[in-house]
């Protein structure tokens, strides 16, 4: 049973920060919630998925993918406009547009069930992360996610 939900980006961070932070938080299970599960460019190449999923399992740590709750590229796109119209780089965003918070909690937490998530974890599964790239949790729909779920299941949401 989920009783921490934890939620990480990789922006900022090394490998060694990186997965020290799971490590210290005693994740579990990692939950990568993007659509596309890769990074441009080498400083970021271990959060890429084959590279990722053999360091979590060396780590036992178990690895889960949820597509489904990526926003999809007409979110994204809205989100771009934002941040054009604001002359902020994806890496440097401090928080969500409102279109995008907007559509991303009408279009894809809509439709998502907390209880049929949960079943997706082991019996034992104690503490997840939700995964994405962003920094800032503010600038990132994994927020948005926690938020629901601390909600929903009535557990603490940290963000590493």
């Amino acid at each position: 049973m989920v009783t921490r939900i934890f939620t990480v980006g990789v922006y900022g961070k090394t490998e060694t920060e990186f997965f020290g932070d799971l490590i210290k938080a005693h994740v579990d299970t990692f939950c990568d919630i993007r659509r596309r599960r890769g990074v441009r460019g080498s400083q970021y190449a271990f959060v890429n998925s084959t590279y990722l999923q053999r360091a979590l399992a060396d780590r036992g740590v178990k690895y889960k993918y949820f597509p489904d709750l990526a926003p999809s590229n007409d979110i994204r796109k809205a989100q771009q406009l934002t941040d054009a119209q604001q002359g902020i780089l994806k890496r440097n965003r401090q928080e969500l547009g409102d279109e995008f918070r907007r559509r991303y909690v009408e279009e894809v937490l809509g439709h998502f069930d907390s209880a049929k998530f949960g079943q997706a974890f082991e019996l034992d599964t104690q503490n997840i992360v939700l995964f994405c790239v962003e920094r800032n949790p503010a600038a990132c729909h994994r927020s948005l996610l926690a938020e629901r779920l601390e909600r929903d299941w009535g557990v603490s949401v940290e963000h590493l």
